[in-house]
């Protein structure tokens, strides 16, 4: 096998370079390596996106992806060579109080074990422990299973969330996340009503099963909430749309949720501390709870990644609709700046071609 790899290297001003480096090696016998077909670009991507970040300058990024088994370690036995599979990109230290009891999701060396391992979509091979390769059914594509990670995100925030049958949901963001939460809840049985101000975005939820969906730059958004929830406001309200944008809809979240409902905080923060001004008093007295969601690990006995897979299978959720652009990925500065200008682009879910 050739002793370099094509990846994508991040530069100083935060675009990428795709440039010939060092192929991965399996390291462990329990290992396995195999060649990205599709990886996908998600909202923490874009967060770095044309940023001066000098601790990511040359890595390799990305955690959605897809790809074919090449080679396997002497102790694998749950995939072989030509199988192909989804990859889960969470990978802890394995040694810590969190990880022995499979929530690595909180492992406090998350980020530095998983991307200097399987967090690297962004190129031709990536490797990682066995355990992280799931086999895909023939129903599903590589395309398909890219959008997992996603939707094992939103996965995990609905267990957070004790959605229940009828619940009255709102998920404030239609980004991947705000979409694939509105599907998982709606195959929960609660009515799901979804905000943004991009009407393509709102167009897709609608298609996949949105009971009302509502732009904020043209409605009253907390009227009309109060109007479908018959006076009461969301039994539980998904954040989902984080970054820069998290004090104005966290805040906003809050407001349209009713008293002694939950709000599910799923985007993520910027780095550091994020002022934000809430009505402390209305939370408290209404015990609101404020439920912070973070990746995806285990559900009980089963990886809720592969929970997820079974989902896709099956046809109770739909990945192929949340796909609008696909780029090769010699390509992926003109796939960042699509999925950028959503309002512009109509971009959801944006994947790169290997």
């Amino acid at each position: 096998m050739e002793q370099l790899m094509t990846a994508a290297l991040k530069t100083a001003d935060g675009k990428f370079e795709v440039k010939q480096v060092e192929r991965v090696t399996i390291p462990a016998d329990d290992w396995v390596l195999a060649r990205v077909k599709v990886s996908g670009i998600c909202g923490t991507d874009l967060r770095h996106w044309k940023k001066h970040e000098p601790e990511l300058q040359c890595k390799i990024m990305g955690h959605e992806l897809a790809g074919e088994v090449v080679e396997v370690g002497s102790a694998v036995t749950n995939v072989k060579p030509g199988d192909r599979v989804v990859i889960e990109t969470l990978l802890g230290d394995g040694s810590c109080e969190w990880c022995r009891v499979q929530q690595y999701n909180l492992c406090p060396n998350l980020y530095k074990v998983r991307m200097e391992t399987v967090s690297r979509a962004f190129a031709e091979y990536v490797t990682g422990p066995a355990t992280k390769f799931h086999l895909l059914p023939d129903e599903v594509s590589f395309e398909e299973a890219t959008v997992l990670d996603t939707f094992a995100v939103c996965l995990h925030a609905q267990h957070q969330s004790g959605i229940q049958v009828n619940d009255q949901v709102v998920v404030v963001g239609a980004g991947p996340i705000g979409i694939g939460q509105l599907q998982l809840a709606r195959t929960a049985g609660a009515d799901v009503f979804v905000i943004d101000v991009v009407n393509s975005s709102l167009e897709i939820a609608k298609a996949l099963g949105a009971t009302a969906v509502i732009n904020s730059k043209n409605e009253d958004v907390n009227a009309r909430i109060l109007e479908l929830t018959n006076g009461r406001g969301a039994d539980i309200t998904f954040e989902c749309v984080g970054g820069e944008h998290m004090a104005e809809t966290l805040e906003l979240a809050t407001t349209l949720t009713r008293i002694g409902g939950k709000v599910i905080v799923v985007g993520g923060f910027e780095a550091g501390k994020t002022p934000i001004t809430l009505d402390w008093e209305r939370l408290q007295k209404g015990q609101i709870q404020l439920v912070l969601s973070a990746s995806y690990a285990f559900r009980d006995i089963y990886p809720e990644m592969k929970i997820c897979l079974d989902l896709l299978a099956k046809g109770k959720i739909n990945a192929r609709k949340m796909i609008t652009h696909q780029f090769p990925l010699e390509q992926i500065n003109e796939a960042f700046e699509t999925a950028q200008e959503k309002e512009k682009t109509g971009a959801l879910f944006v994947a790169l071609k290997h």
